[in-house]
């Protein structure tokens, strides 16, 4: 049996994991994807104290060769379920049932879906969720990205240096990302920014990829049609966290509820990241939790 099982690899649970590994604690990490989450599929982190400018990816390989290098234990595997309710603290993955002393949640959260005709239709085909994965494709070709805030304006700064030319379809009549992400884009004389406007449809040739989006034009209260290769969506993000709601508090959007230390209502289940209830989700937020947690857990399992 483990000290700690953390669930998730992003910069919330690798950074537990470091710090409980050099508490002296026995780790279990499990990642159904990439080490890093979020973080590997960004092209630039450039607010990380004390790193003026690093890619995602070498951010995530470094963190990933750091906590390795303290003999942490890390799966690629899923977790399936988790049973909270005794005092040894169980993770089911598709290799069986792992035990834990204690469990930190760092899943992070994913891609939140527009919601439209022809999304799941062309996905991989011209609907994308990562710009800096997937952007290349369109070298030379005009684009459309959805979204108002933060990583919608860093998208389509990121395709502008790319692509022909890229539309930015914002909802409402205001974006909400930074000023100066907004000012960056306004000033690019290839990204135009389409306020009051929502997306009906994404089409394209049957199976073949997208070659248009249908748009309504709110302001002018009219439906018009983007001849556009791909559509770029970034319309915030949402927990998966339906697994772990017998056991902890989600609140209304399925956050995990937790205490500044990082405690769940669960004895011995702690949270670290953006899976749960905060107001500012950073790379910098993201490791604060995760040594918060990891030390917590120290506590718990010395008291």
């Amino acid at each position: 049996m483990k000290d700690v099982i953390i669930i998730g690899a992003g910069p919330a649970g690798m950074t537990a994991a470091l710090y409980a590994a050099r508490a002296g604690l026995s780790v279990q990490v499990f990642e159904k994807n990439v080490c890093g989450g979020q973080v590997a599929i960004t092209d630039e982190v450039e607010n990380y104290p004390a790193i003026q400018k690093i890619s995602g990816a070498d951010f995530s390989l470094n963190i990933y060769n750091q906590v390795v290098d303290k003999h942490v234990e890390i799966l690629f595997e899923e977790v399936q379920s988790v049973d909270f309710s005794g005092k040894a603290k169980k993770v089911i993955t598709s290799s069986g049932k792992h035990s834990a002393r204690s469990v930190i949640i760092a899943n992070g959260v994913k891609r939140r879906k527009l919601g439209c005709r022809g999304e799941d239709e062309f996905y991989g085909r011209g609907v994308s969720y990562c710009a800096t994965c997937d952007g290349a494709f369109f070298k030379g070709k005009d684009v459309a990205v959805v979204g108002a805030g933060n990583t919608a304006l860093e998208d389509a700064l990121f395709l502008a240096n790319i692509c022909k030319s890229v539309t930015l379809l914002i909802r409402r009549d205001k974006a909400r990302a930074e000023k100066a992400l907004l000012d960056a884009a306004t000033a690019k004389s290839n990204i135009n920014l389409c306020y009051s406007t929502v997306v009906n449809e994404i089409g394209g040739n049957d199976g073949g990829s997208v070659s248009f989006a249908n748009v309504f034009d709110k302001a002018a209260n009219k439906e018009k049609t983007l001849e556009v290769a791909a559509v770029f969506i970034a319309i915030g993000l949402e927990p998966g966290n339906g697994m772990f709601a017998d056991f902890v508090d989600l609140d209304e959007d399925g956050y995990i509820l937790a205490d500044e230390r990082c405690n769940t209502s669960a004895d011995g289940v702690f949270v670290a990241g953006d899976t749960r209830k905060k107001h500012l989700r950073q790379i910098v937020t993201a490791a604060s939790d995760g040594a918060i947690a990891a030390d917590n857990v120290s506590r718990y399992l010395n008291s």
